[in-house]
């Protein structure tokens, strides 16, 4: 089950929960009101359609990108060839066949 936060409407208390995804909300920890809301505090970073967790995962430098990007770039493209073939990953995608030492 995924954890959850949230943010009480009455007291102002963040607390975390973890519950299913359609079950209701539960109720603060601190005052027992049922008037919280969720609140998102952290997302993952995408570049370029990719989740990078490169670094740590919020701050990534450009260089981490690269060598994220110079990573997955060859399991993609391999993916296409087997898929589609050769001719139309070279015609379609050519950014993927750059050589990544």
């Amino acid at each position: 089950m995924p954890l959850y936060d949230y943010r009480c409407e009455v007291c102002g208390h963040r607390f975390t929960a973890r519950h299913g995804f359609n079950d209701p909300a539960p109720a603060c920890p601190a005052c027992a009101a049922t008037e919280v809301k969720r609140v998102i505090l952290a997302a993952p970073t995408f570049a370029q359609g990719m989740l990078t967790l490169a670094g740590d995962s919020r701050r990534a430098s450009k260089e981490q990108l690269q060598d994220k990007w110079a990573e997955e770039t060859p399991k993609l493209r391999k993916k296409l060839v087997d898929k589609l073939g050769e001719d139309v990953v070279n015609r379609s995608a050519p950014t993927l066949n750059k050589k990544y030492d």
